[in-house]
């Protein structure tokens, strides 16, 4: 495999960072041609940083691109900027670079990261933790197409969905939602199977803080047009109708059961999914999310409840 370069320029600005990308594509022949977005990711913790390049930088394979990272640092320290950029091995189809910030840099990622984007080119922003309510009046939100959060990775998930809907503009997306893909798809391919019955009542369940079984509920209340139950406990959903009741549950991280009123259970597969496959999925799209966002519309129509599901 291909080594990685790393470059580090201390105590730096963005122009110096600008001129060193340059004169890398330069010596080693590299074009930007074959980028087809740019990615930023902004974060305020220098020790989950690297998870979150690894991520983008696995994204980066599916999504050719160049990431830009700025981790903002303590402002109560002096001003200083200190950049790195990586290429090749590790870096997957991206050019990385790290911008790690102090002082009155700390405040400053949207001045930081115009000189470095990439011309003609769509631009996401993703925050791994700690988003802005508003990601559209975010200074860096603002020059997006597409805005990525992860409620399920917040201190409060509940609370965090709650702040999306509150906040959400189009363009707004979550990796909680593509957290859900595979049991969206397993849900709607069960539906269009006979007997086609009204379905009169739903329960999502999983564990206590997960913002993606939320928004499956969500999603369940805004196609069904019914109050969705939420409850505590494996992973599963219920599906009640006249002739019984659907019940998907998941029995191991990469299976399912499918059991239905007067037919034998059934496994069905599911895929574990990393947070650089979710990345990766909301990067295929830059346009707006309708189904995304009638799901967050729908997230209050989930009602907490303590009755067992099974």
């Amino acid at each position: 495999m291909e080594a990685t370069v790393i470059i580090d320029l201390p105590d730096t600005s963005t122009r110096e960072i600008s001129k060193k990308l340059v004169q890398i594509r330069e010596d080693a022949g590299l074009s930007t041609i074959g980028r087809v977005l740019t990615l930023i990711v902004l974060t305020d913790h220098v020790r989950g940083s690297e998870t979150a390049i690894e991520a983008a930088n696995e994204a980066s394979r599916e999504h050719p691109c160049r990431v830009i990272v700025v981790i903002r640092g303590n402002r109560a320290r002096a001003d200083r900027l200190d950049g790195q950029i990586r290429v090749g091995g590790d870096a997957g189809a991206a050019e990385v670079v790290v911008l790690r910030t102090s002082g009155a840099m700390a405040s400053q990622s949207a001045s930081l990261v115009t000189p470095l984007l990439l011309p003609d080119t769509p631009l996401a922003v993703w925050w791994p933790r700690h988003s802005p309510t508003l990601l559209s009046e975010d200074k860096v939100g603002r020059l997006a197409r597409r805005r990525i959060v992860d409620s399920d990775a917040e201190g409060h998930p509940t609370d965090a969905l709650a702040k999306r809907a509150a906040g959400y503009s189009p363009g707004d997306t979550d990796l909680a939602w593509a957290r859900v893909t595979h049991w969206r798809s397993l849900l709607a391919a069960t539906l269009d199977r006979p007997p086609f019955e009204t379905i009169t009542g739903a329960t999502v369940c999983g564990p206590e803080r997960a913002a993606s079984v939320d928004l499956a509920g969500g999603w369940l209340a805004s196609r069904l047009g019914i109050d969705v139950h939420r409850a505590v406990g494996p992973r599963m959903v219920v599906l009640e109708r006249a002739s019984g009741s659907i019940v998907i549950e998941q029995v191991s991280p990469t299976s399912a059961e499918l059991r239905i009123t007067g037919h034998s259970p059934t496994r069905v597969t599911l895929v574990k999914r990393s947070v650089a496959d979710c990345l990766a999925e909301e990067l295929r799209r830059m346009d707006t999310d309708g189904v995304y966002a009638d799901a967050l519309a729908n997230h209050d129509r989930v009602i907490y409840t303590s009755a067992s599901v099974r």
